[in-house]
Protein backbone atom coordinates (compact mmCIF):
# COMPACT_ATOMS: atom_id res chain seq x y z
CA UNK A 1 0.00 0.00 0.00
CA UNK A 2 2.97 2.41 -0.65
CA UNK A 3 1.92 5.66 -1.79
CA UNK A 4 -2.12 4.73 -0.72
CA UNK A 5 -4.42 7.81 -1.39
CA UNK A 6 -6.93 8.20 0.68
CA UNK A 7 -9.02 10.97 -1.10
CA UNK A 8 -12.84 12.23 -0.78
CA UNK A 9 -13.01 10.19 -4.35
CA UNK A 10 -11.53 6.94 -3.20
CA UNK A 11 -13.50 7.24 0.12
CA UNK A 12 -17.02 6.88 -2.43
CA UNK A 13 -15.66 3.70 -3.99
CA UNK A 14 -14.48 2.00 -0.50
CA UNK A 15 -17.65 2.49 1.84
CA UNK A 16 -15.31 0.64 4.64
CA UNK A 17 -13.12 4.33 4.25
CA UNK A 18 -16.67 6.29 4.53
CA UNK A 19 -15.88 7.00 8.41
CA UNK A 20 -12.58 9.13 9.82
CA UNK A 21 -12.06 6.33 12.41
CA UNK A 22 -11.57 3.48 9.78
CA UNK A 23 -9.13 6.00 7.40
CA UNK A 24 -6.95 6.63 10.52
CA UNK A 25 -7.41 2.61 11.26
CA UNK A 26 -6.05 1.99 7.90
CA UNK A 27 -3.34 4.90 8.53
CA UNK A 28 -1.62 3.40 11.48
CA UNK A 29 -1.99 -0.55 10.12
CA UNK A 30 0.23 0.74 6.90
CA UNK A 31 2.45 3.77 8.77
CA UNK A 32 2.82 2.40 12.85
CA UNK A 33 6.46 0.35 12.11
CA UNK A 34 7.69 3.22 9.81
CA UNK A 35 6.82 6.16 12.41
CA UNK A 36 8.33 4.10 15.06
CA UNK A 37 11.38 4.04 14.02
CA UNK A 38 11.83 7.33 13.08
CA UNK A 39 10.78 8.70 16.23
CA UNK A 40 13.98 6.54 17.64
CA UNK A 41 16.18 8.45 15.20
CA UNK A 42 15.00 11.37 17.10
CA UNK A 43 14.40 9.82 20.71
CA UNK A 44 16.94 7.53 22.90
CA UNK A 45 14.44 7.00 25.57
CA UNK A 46 11.81 4.58 25.01
CA UNK A 47 9.21 6.66 26.94
CA UNK A 48 10.03 9.92 25.11
CA UNK A 49 10.11 7.97 22.26
CA UNK A 50 6.71 6.95 23.07
CA UNK A 51 5.73 10.33 23.86
CA UNK A 52 6.76 11.42 20.21
CA UNK A 53 4.84 8.72 18.63
CA UNK A 54 1.63 9.97 20.13
CA UNK A 55 2.29 13.34 19.53
CA UNK A 56 2.48 12.02 15.92
CA UNK A 57 -0.91 10.07 15.92
CA UNK A 58 -2.73 12.94 17.31
CA UNK A 59 -1.60 15.37 14.31
CA UNK A 60 -2.18 13.02 11.51
CA UNK A 61 -5.82 12.20 13.72
CA UNK A 62 -5.83 16.19 13.56
CA UNK A 63 -4.86 16.26 10.19
CA UNK A 64 -6.30 13.64 8.47
CA UNK A 65 -9.77 15.10 7.38
CA UNK A 66 -7.69 18.25 5.59
CA UNK A 67 -5.35 15.47 3.09
CA UNK A 68 -7.24 16.12 -0.43
CA UNK A 69 -4.87 13.89 -2.57
CA UNK A 70 -2.26 16.42 -3.51
CA UNK A 71 0.07 13.94 -2.68
CA UNK A 72 1.09 10.40 -1.75
CA UNK A 73 -0.54 9.81 1.82
CA UNK A 74 3.32 8.43 2.46
CA UNK A 75 4.18 11.99 2.04
CA UNK A 76 1.34 13.57 3.98
CA UNK A 77 2.13 11.43 7.02
CA UNK A 78 5.96 11.71 6.82
CA UNK A 79 5.59 15.70 6.74
CA UNK A 80 3.65 15.66 9.57
CA UNK A 81 5.95 13.45 11.75
CA UNK A 82 8.84 15.02 10.83
CA UNK A 83 7.60 18.46 11.72
CA UNK A 84 6.25 17.36 14.85
CA UNK A 85 9.63 15.48 15.42
CA UNK A 86 11.26 19.27 14.51
CA UNK A 87 8.93 20.46 17.59
CA UNK A 88 9.55 18.06 19.88
CA UNK A 89 13.51 18.61 19.25
CA UNK A 90 13.00 22.11 20.15
CA UNK A 91 11.22 21.70 23.05
CA UNK A 92 13.68 19.61 24.13
CA UNK A 93 16.74 21.46 23.73
CA UNK A 94 14.95 24.62 25.30
CA UNK A 95 13.97 22.68 28.42
CA UNK A 96 16.22 19.40 29.12
CA UNK A 97 19.74 17.99 28.13
CA UNK A 98 20.56 15.18 26.56
CA UNK A 99 18.77 11.86 27.95
CA UNK A 100 21.17 8.62 27.95
CA UNK A 101 20.67 6.07 25.16
CA UNK A 102 19.18 2.94 26.06
CA UNK A 103 20.82 0.06 24.06
CA UNK A 104 17.89 -2.61 24.45
CA UNK A 105 15.27 -0.30 23.08
CA UNK A 106 17.27 0.01 19.90
CA UNK A 107 16.59 -3.72 19.14
CA UNK A 108 13.98 -4.96 16.41
CA UNK A 109 12.09 -7.50 17.20
CA UNK A 110 11.05 -8.30 14.04
CA UNK A 111 14.11 -9.79 11.83
CA UNK A 112 14.40 -13.53 12.46
CA UNK A 113 17.13 -14.98 15.06
CA UNK A 114 19.82 -14.91 12.65
CA UNK A 115 19.58 -12.17 10.81
CA UNK A 116 18.77 -10.20 14.44
CA UNK A 117 21.81 -11.41 15.92
CA UNK A 118 24.48 -10.53 12.91
CA UNK A 119 22.90 -6.99 12.43
CA UNK A 120 22.18 -6.34 16.02
CA UNK A 121 25.75 -4.91 16.43
CA UNK A 122 25.78 -2.87 13.65
CA UNK A 123 22.35 -1.28 13.95
CA UNK A 124 22.78 -0.03 17.55
CA UNK A 125 25.83 2.02 16.22
CA UNK A 126 24.25 2.88 12.97
CA UNK A 127 21.35 4.46 15.10
CA UNK A 128 23.67 6.16 17.83
CA UNK A 129 25.55 7.56 15.14
CA UNK A 130 22.27 9.32 13.33
CA UNK A 131 20.97 10.28 16.25
CA UNK A 132 24.27 12.05 16.42
CA UNK A 133 23.81 13.74 12.76
CA UNK A 134 22.62 17.44 12.75
CA UNK A 135 19.10 17.96 12.10
CA UNK A 136 19.17 18.25 8.40
CA UNK A 137 21.04 15.59 7.82
CA UNK A 138 19.04 13.33 10.11
CA UNK A 139 15.81 14.31 8.62
CA UNK A 140 17.03 13.03 5.06
CA UNK A 141 18.80 9.40 6.08
CA UNK A 142 15.82 9.06 8.50
CA UNK A 143 13.11 9.55 5.38
CA UNK A 144 15.91 7.70 3.23
CA UNK A 145 15.94 4.70 5.30
CA UNK A 146 12.20 4.28 5.02
CA UNK A 147 12.45 4.17 0.93
CA UNK A 148 11.11 7.54 0.16
CA UNK A 149 12.62 8.55 -2.89
CA UNK A 150 14.44 11.69 -3.43
CA UNK A 151 11.31 13.47 -4.55
CA UNK A 152 8.73 12.44 -1.79
CA UNK A 153 11.86 13.44 0.69
CA UNK A 154 11.81 16.91 -0.92
CA UNK A 155 8.40 17.38 -0.74
CA UNK A 156 8.24 16.18 3.45
CA UNK A 157 11.08 18.49 4.02
CA UNK A 158 10.18 21.28 1.92
CA UNK A 159 13.50 21.81 0.11
CA UNK A 160 14.45 21.04 -3.27
CA UNK A 161 15.75 17.63 -4.97
CA UNK A 162 18.99 18.80 -5.29
CA UNK A 163 19.50 19.31 -1.96
CA UNK A 164 17.94 16.22 -0.67
CA UNK A 165 20.88 14.83 -2.72
CA UNK A 166 23.46 16.61 -1.62
CA UNK A 167 22.63 16.32 2.46
CA UNK A 168 21.91 12.35 2.18
CA UNK A 169 25.68 12.59 -0.09
CA UNK A 170 26.82 14.41 3.30
CA UNK A 171 25.38 12.22 6.03
CA UNK A 172 26.60 8.45 4.45
CA UNK A 173 29.69 9.94 4.51
CA UNK A 174 29.16 10.91 7.78
CA UNK A 175 27.81 7.30 9.25
CA UNK A 176 30.28 5.63 6.84
CA UNK A 177 33.32 7.13 8.63
CA UNK A 178 31.37 6.59 11.96
CA UNK A 179 30.73 3.00 11.51
CA UNK A 180 34.51 2.45 10.44
CA UNK A 181 35.63 3.85 13.23
CA UNK A 182 33.44 1.86 15.15
CA UNK A 183 35.38 -1.61 13.19
CA UNK A 184 38.63 -0.11 14.11
CA UNK A 185 37.71 -0.03 17.83
CA UNK A 186 36.21 -3.34 17.85
CA UNK A 187 38.83 -4.96 16.34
Amino acid sequence: MKGTIISDESATRNPALDSPDEQFAQLLREFHSGLARLTAAYESVPESREDLLQDIFMALWLALPKFRGQSSLRTFVYRIAHNRALTHVWRRKRSAPMEPIDDDALMDTKPGPERAAIAAGDRDHLLRAIRELPLGLRQVISLALEDLPNAEISAVLGITENNVAVRLTRARAVLRNRMRRNENVRS
